[in-house]
């Protein structure tokens, strides 16, 4: 069984993200990126099936500029296979919309015949939430979002998956789409050996012209502003006067 993950570059998690003074969106000048968070979560669990027998091959996609390829190859470097990379946009601050990245892993999907898609359950940099659903529409595969914990038995999946009550268990059948959620496991780092590795296994390199799907967006961003900064604390002299804040402020 091939195991596609779709990954995606976003800035750093430890990166402070800085708006532009225009307020047209997110400075990336100078600005260190990585790979998604959920979606180095979702390229473990993938590399953890192949290891544990089920899963024969990992197949790395990303969708995006070309500097998508440091990405591709951070995962190459953990221990997938083999790596596409689609480029979609020439200015990194073009963000691809899910529907277009899920119309073009569908196409990938059709080429590959994976078994199984693992991907982040979002990326942080947008927090759509949406690619992984809406490709399990396109293609009418079952879906688990958000899981937990993933046990994958001949041509069906066991999903735990994170809900607002606790955790609800599963079973789909395959092929099917699993979205990652933050406790399903504890990516490894890549060993230099495997870095080195990756800069030999094969990255394929097309367009979203080569797919025939249209990424122009839909969506127009309006303006971007900084979060509002949290008020100072106040000091009180006693419990009587902190419950009488407390009920002045709807708290109680």
């Amino acid at each position: 069984m091939k195991v596609l993950v779709p990954v995606k570059r976003v800035i750093d998690y430890n990166v402070k993200v800085r708006v532009k003074a225009d307020g047209t969106g997110v400075d990336l000048a100078n600005v260190k990126m990585s790979m998604n968070p959920f979606d180095e979560i979702a390229v473990e669990e993938a590399i953890r099936l192949k290891e544990a027998g089920k899963a024969e091959e990992v197949i790395v996609v990303s969708i995006g500029v070309k500097q998508s390829q440091e990405t591709l190859r951070t995962a190459l470097a953990m221990g997938a296979d083999r790596a596409i990379l689609v480029t979609a946009a020439e200015d990194v601050h073009t963000d691809i919309e899910p529907l277009a990245v899920a119309k073009i892993l569908a196409k990938i999907v059709e080429e590959e015949a994976p078994g199984l898609v693992i991907m982040g359950k979002q990326a942080i940099d947008n927090d759509m939430n949406a690619t992984g659903q809406m490709l399990s529409g396109l293609l009418g595969w079952a879906q688990a979002t958000y899981a937990n914990k993933l046990d994958v038995e001949g041509d069906a999946a066991t999903v735990a998956r994170e809900v607002d009550g606790g955790l609800q268990t599963i079973k789909i059948a395959l092929p099917a789409i699993v979205t990652a959620d933050l406790r399903l496991n504890e990516p490894r780092y890549a060993s230099l050996p495997n870095i080195m590795k990756a800069k030999k296994k094969p990255l394929d390199e097309k367009t979203a012209a080569d797919f025939g799907v249209d990424v122009s967006p839909r969506l127009e961003i309006v303006k971007t502003s900084e979060p509002a900064e949290r008020a100072a604390g106040i000091k009180v002299g006693s419990v009587d006067e902190l419950v009488a804040k407390l009920k002045d402020a709807g708290a109680l």
